[in-house]
């Protein structure tokens, strides 16, 4: 199979990636970091303008029309530059699950919003076990005539500080089987039953507590269907994995970039430190992690794109390229040195990305016991 890019990706890649590098250095991204909202909405709207969030959202709801495959290019040029903001929780948390499965009318009251950069949509998935099976989720949703009312607490929620939305995925059914009973909610985020608790966390990226107490939503508020949420978590959060491996491939392409950068000008012993072969075999076990990878990721967005089955390879891939990140940046601390570990250095912030996109959406374990699942084991 044939992953390379066409013609119009590879514009849609180097017009990303030099946008980005003149609009998000990496002061704004330590500066971004400390900051309550976690993003700018000057460059939120600049990418917004782009047709970044619009991109594969259809043309008759505001958007372009592109790919899933399309995305993904997309999202690697975002974690090379470890752009800040809530731009995976936006266009695949929740604006995927919307254009998959919403109404109608919900697709017309909230894509276009979400292709123009006005509004922020997230979803609230997790709970204090921090497990994603339909049987961790205990936030229960109960019928009150016309409406239903949530109570519980979500957390680990990205960008919810940030949202107008949330998608709440809640129990309205206690069988059996609990995949059975779960409802995905569109929640107005500003509903006064919405209790915040910002998290700290430890690359400053924004991550809340949800708490719902007695929040409303009407039945029109339900997203595809009573009862019948979980295939549509699951969809969404394997797409979500796919985007973030792509981030984590961007980042280790620029560990790698900058470590071959300092190899060639840094010397010892009047040699380049490039030419040492220790230091050369870092560099081909990067090159070896960052490529094999690729193949894993495109693999999997291309079985998305093609709507064909993709749950064994979408697992081989986060927990392949979640370590080989980690394997990156480690090797990128061995040729900088002490100074990569210092918090003024550009290395330290793709470490620390490199741990936490490691373990968001499932750790290697989790992904491992899926492809055994898979496997029939």
């Amino acid at each position: 199979m044939d992953y390379s890019l066409s013609e119009e990706q590879n514009i849609l890649k180097k017009s990303a990636h030099d946008f980005l590098a003149k609009e998000c250095p990496k002061d704004l991204v330590r500066k971004l970091e400390e900051s309550h909202k976690g993003y700018s909405p000057e460059l939120w709207q600049k990418m917004a303008e782009l047709g970044w969030m619009g991109l594969a959202i259809p043309e008759e709801y505001g958007g372009s029309g592109g790919s899933f495959l399309d995305l993904i290019i997309l999202f690697e040029e975002i974690g090379y530059n470890i752009v800040p903001g809530p731009f995976l929780s936006t266009v695949v948390l929740g604006c995927m699950p919307i254009a998959a499965a919403g109404s109608e009318t919900q697709k017309k009251e909230l894509l276009p919003g979400i292709a123009s950069g006005e509004l922020i949509i997230t979803m609230a998935l997790t709970e204090p076990e921090a497990f994603y099976s339909a049987s961790s989720i205990k936030v229960e949703a109960n019928v009150d005539k016309n409406e239903y009312v949530i109570n519980g607490t979500k957390l680990f929620v990205p960008d919810a500080n940030n949202a107008d939305y949330l998608l709440c995925v809640a129990r309205t059914g206690n069988g059996e089987d609990p995949e059975k009973g779960l409802t995905i909610f569109i929640v107005d985020a500003g509903d006064p039953g919405i209790q915040l608790t910002h998290l700290k966390t430890l690359n400053g990226d924004n991550q809340s507590e949800v708490e719902f107490r007695n929040v409303r939503v009407k039945n029109t508020d339900i997203l595809g269907g009573l009862d019948s949420g979980w295939p549509i978590v699951q969809d969404t959060l394997q797409k979500a994995s796919v985007a973030l491996c792509a981030q984590m491939i961007g980042g280790a392409q620029a560990v790698m970039d900058m470590s071959l950068e300092y190899a060639k000008q840094r010397t010892q012993f009047n040699h380049p430190i490039g030419s040492f072969q220790a230091i050369q075999h870092h560099f081909a076990n990067m090159w070896a992690d960052i490529n094999g990878s690729k193949y894993l990721l495109y693999r999997a967005a291309w079985k998305i794109s093609e709507d064909i089955p993709a749950g064994m390879e979408v697992a081989m891939a986060k927990s392949r390229i979640g370590a080989a990140y980690r394997r990156v940046t480690i090797l990128g601390h061995q040729i900088f040195g002490g100074i990569g570990f210092t918090k003024e250095h550009d290395l330290h912030l793709y470490h620390k990305r490199s741990i936490s996109a490691d373990s968001t959406l499932g750790n290697s374990y989790y992904h491992n016991q899926i492809v055994a699942d898979e496997l029939g084991l």
